[in-house]
């Protein structure tokens, strides 16, 4: 087998590392604020190709300033927008990693990181080695030979491109790729090429005539306008193949042996990714320097402890969803004691702990997985989880992201996942680490809280409400097989029915779920319009709908598609042998403080759509109960109303108005009466946008309107409601004053976005800034009032159970002589749980399943 080199384009990497993060708002930093996204990203992708590849030969290259092709032409690249300081001071540091790898990076002035690697792929051939080169870069394609491929990199996954590849995909020598952006140009680095002349016909005019070159041989051969722009722009496209050519002749001055890959220098690797917090990445260095370094009792007799007093506590599990784990044993600790309690032995006598008060990490995950050995826990007192989660603390389930920041020596869960590998002894030193670490930063965490004057939050709901989602997700949801199995065969045939009219509307078969098929059938053999690069994307397919009846077929057969995978197939793997689902209600997730859930997401199932609904048929009560849905009407607006303190919105909600209609009548300067089913959706479109920062283009995109329409609606809206405009404009303001926002019950939300120097990252913080208040006391308000129905269907000692939370809406499992008492505690608990300057409004109905009262 031939020795392997790897070749990597750096830049490439670190922009689409950068970039793949930035605008999505998650710009990550460490704690000191230095911005890490970019590296993050390439350390990963670098780590990957490591593994993937294996190997003997790899070198990174990199970019350095201008090249000799802007002195060929001094617009090449121009128009590029400039590379954003929070990546350019993450470029030395990808050096000093690379350094820390074992990696040799190369930039030379006056050549670009492509020349660099066409002067590798020269060595590569005259040394017959096999060669890989990895970029997302299309320019690199001319690089192809029988020795050298291309790993493409895409958004997702990557093409592997080797000769034949190539072949089949354009029928072209790879070579060609010079002529090929000779003749279409290309804009991402401001080659002009011809004008006029795109992909399709520059590919029909290089099979026919081989090269550049042979085409201005026979010329004469070719007639219309085509001929005058080829005439026209003659020069253009003899400099533009110039410019796309890559140089192999770069003055490196070294051999391939100059790049062997030997390893990292581990220890300043490791020093290296603690200054930049990236705990994630220590995991496989760390895992060969686990020590028990605490003096550790593992407890072979449960009668040999007597321990009373506070205590650290924590349980390891062998799977991420504890609801089909299995407990490994528990460690424990404090000033006096560190040990480990194999689960075998602690079930011998669960009460053995009964005196202790405990401090623990993930309390929802213990109480659970024992409720599932008819094990309860008493006297747990405090949530580290929770804790740091209120704090603002970048938080996993894993304990180990949390505790390596505080340096603390966790290793990852990873380790303990493999635990039939690794000695008991060394599995207690890990567990009971995490419990020293809850034990030490109690103290630490809760003067934090009451700093940030968030303890109430955590005391009253945050820890309440974990002992109720165990409750819930140990409950579980009945679901009715045979329901989800015959909605699966009729999606099927409805699905075939489907196919059989595309493949008729389109001439021909072919793959419906392949992008890059379906695009070529919309677009190049049936002439669609699209200016998007032939996207067949959900939003540009919408835009097509009048154009062709072939586009609501296939949106119908995508979305068919996705419940029939996701909802029907998912959600039947996650049925358990009770005939149950148990979800797992993710506390610690969510900016905002909202629940989601996972392992199945029961938050996400499709209303929109009738088949999508239907799938609450398979949500049935157990025997002899009924479901009870209650769900709050339009809580984000009463709050907004709330907090806003707009007269007319406040009004609305207390004369009971349907606040759409009200809105739809002021702005119109309507009667109720007069108000239409087109004025109220506009007004709710805007009603509903401005809550989310909304734009003009956003509400132009949701109402199917121009940009100018949309733009004299909002300020409309505004004119009519001066004191919204004025309410946003202020929480904006005090968001970059101080950083934060808080909700209604003090729930902190720290916006970083709002310091970033990247304009659209900013207005995506301003409208965090906008939304968390009110969706956040929305979720504020949506805990609290399970906490108080829970402890009133306690208090009567009701066997029905909330077993679902789903936004605004709670779901009970309830039996039939229960159904008065449950309705009237559901809608008094809920309607009272908070004191607003409007109502609040609970709408509650019964049925047999979830569908028949959603």
């Amino acid at each position: 087998m031939k020795n392997k080199v790897i070749l990597i384009d750096g830049n490439n990497l670190l922009f689409r590392s950068y970039y793949a993060t930035a605008y999505s708002g998650n710009m990550m930093k460490n704690s000191k604020g230095f911005p890490t996204n970019a590296l993050f990203g390439f350390v990963n992708m670098i780590n990957k190709i490591i593994s993937e590849e294996k190997p003997i030969y790899i070198a990174v290259a990199l970019d350095k300033g201008k090249t000799f092709r802007h002195d060929h032409y001094e617009n090449y690249k121009a128009g590029r927008l400039e590379t954003p300081d929070e990546l350019k001071i993450q470029f030395g540091i990808a050096k000093t990693i690379l350094d820390n790898m074992g990696i040799k990076y190369f930039e030379v002035d006056g050549y670009e990181a492509d020349d660099i690697i066409g002067t590798f792929s020269n060595m590569i051939e005259e040394n017959n080695y096999q060669g890989v080169i990895i970029s997302s870069d299309k320019d690199l394609l001319q690089l192809i030979d029988d020795n050298i491929e291309v790993k493409l990199l895409k958004t997702q996954d990557y093409i592997r491109m080797d000769k034949n590849k190539f072949l089949e995909m354009y029928g072209l020598e790879p070579s060609k790729i010079i002529d090929l952006k000779g003749l279409q140009g290309d804009s991402s680095d401001n080659i002009p090429g011809v004008k006029g002349i795109g992909e399709k016909t520059a590919l029909k005019l290089l099979h026919d005539y081989k090269s550049i070159e042979g085409i201005y041989v026979n010329i004469d051969k070719i007639s219309g306008k085509l001929k005058e722009k080829l005439l026209e722009d003659k020069d253009n496209a003899f400099m533009s193949k110039q410019l796309a050519t890559i140089y192999k002749e770069v003055p490196l001055d070294i051999t391939l042996n100059d790049i062997k890959y030997n390893g990292p220098s581990t220890d300043d690797l490791i020093k290296t990714y603690e200054e930049l917090e990236f705990y994630s990445f220590l995991k496989n260095i760390k895992e060969k320097k686990i020590t028990t370094n605490i003096d550790v009792k593992i407890i072979k007799d449960i009668n040999d402890i007597n321990i009373t007093g506070n205590i650290g506590i924590y349980m390891e599990i062998d799977n991420a969803n504890y609801h089909k784990g299995n407990i490994l044993g528990l460690g424990i600790y404090n000033e006096n004691n560190a040990f480990y309690i194999p689960f075998e032995v602690f079930k011998t006598n669960p009460h053995i702990l009964d005196k202790t008060t405990k401090y623990t990490y993930d309390l929802k995950k213990m109480i659970v997985s024992l409720k599932y050995h008819n094990i309860e826990v008493n006297n747990i007192v405090f949530d580290t989880m929770l804790a740091s989660y209120l704090l603002n603390y970048n938080i996993k389930d894993d304990i180990a992201y949390l505790g390596n920041q505080l340096s603390y020596d966790i290793p990852f869960y990873e380790i303990i996942s493999k635990s039939k590998e690794i000695e008991e002894n060394v599995i207690a030193s890990i567990c009971v680490k995490k419990a020293k670490f809850i034990y030490e930063t109690r103290l630490k965490f809760n003067d934090e809280l009451i700093k940030d004057d968030c303890l109430s939050l955590f005391n009253d709901i945050e820890m309440p409400l974990s002992y109720i989602l165990s409750d819930m997700e140990y409950t579980g949801v009945n679901i009715d097989k045979k329901t989800l199995l015959d909605m699966g065969e009729e999606i099927d045939i409805r699905l075939e029915l489907l196919e059989k009219d595309i493949y008729n509307l389109a001439g021909t078969s072919f793959n419906i779920s392949s992008p890059k098929q379906l695009s070529d059938i919309l677009f190049n053999k049936m002439n669609l319009p699209n200016k998007k690069k032939l996207s067949t994307s959900k939003d540009i397919l919408y835009k097509l709908k009048d154009t062709n009846p072939i586009i609501d077929k296939i949106l119908e057969y995508r979305m068919l598609s996705k419940i029939k995978g996701t909802y029907i197939v998912g959600m039947l793997d996650y049925i358990m042998p009770d005939n149950k689902i148990h979800t797992i209600y993710n506390q610690t997730l969510t900016r905002t403080g909202r629940l989601s859930s996972s392992e199945p997401n029961l938050q996400n199932i499709p209303i929109r759509y009738d088949y999508g609904r239907l799938i609450r048929k398979a949500f049935i009560p157990s025997n002899n109960c009924e479901l009870l849905a209650s769900d709050y009407s339009q809580i984000e607006l009463r709050i907004f109303a709330h907090l806003s303190k707009v007269e007319n919105l406040i009004n609305a909600f207390r004369d009971g108005m349907d606040i759409h209609t009200k809105t739809a009548m002021d702005i119109f300067k309507v009667s109720e009466a007069e108000v239409n089913s087109e004025m109220r959706r506009q007004a709710k479109a805007v009603n509903f946008g401005i809550l989310y920062g909304i734009s003009s283009f956003g509400l132009s995109e949701d109402l199917d309107v121009n940009v100018n329409d949309a733009k004299k609606f909002i300020d409309k809206y505004f004119e009519t409601f001066p004191g919204v405009k004025k309410f946003m404009d202020e929480l904006i303001k005090e968001a970059y004053q101080k950083g934060y926002v808080k909700t209604i019950m003090n729930r902190k939300r720290v916006i970083e976005e709002l310091n970033n120097k990247n304009y659209m990252i900013r207005q995506q913080g301003e409208r965090m800034a906008l939304n968390t208040p009110i969706q956040g006391s929305s979720a504020d308000l949506i805990k609290k009032a399970m906490i108080d129905v829970y402890n009133e269907f306690n208090k009567h000692n009701l066997k029905s159970k909330m077993i679902m939370q789903v936004h605004d809406e709670l779901i009970f499992d309830v039996y039939i002589e229960e159904k008065d008492i449950v309705y009237d505690i559901v809608k008094t608990k809920m309607e009272n749980t908070y004191t607003f300057t409007v109502p609040l409004k609970v709408e509650l109905d019964y049925g047999k399943d979830w569908y028949q009262v959603s």
